[in-house]
């Protein structure tokens, strides 16, 4: 059985974005973790927390373990 997760991480004004907020959708399987071509943009971050809810996405900090540019996840 393969497993597979679909999770958004939203960056606080990441290098290539460095005058937005940036959600980019993950899919991490069984040994693999791998960033997708799909993501938002937004000036801010009401804005990115909006479109997470509206897909229905849950919420979860960021580990304090996590580059600093992550500012929270979504599942």
């Amino acid at each position: 059985m393969t497993f597979k997760l679909d999770m958004w991480v939203v960056y606080d004004h990441p290098r290539d974005f460095p005058d937005f907020w940036v959600a980019r959708r993950w899919e991490i399987t069984t040994g693999q973790e791998r960033a997708t071509d799909e993501h938002i943009v937004a000036a801010d971050l009401v804005t990115i927390r909006d479109e997470m809810a509206r897909r229905g996405l849950s919420y979860m900090p960021r580990y304090e373990s996590d580059d600093p540019k992550i500012f929270e996840v979504w599942l």
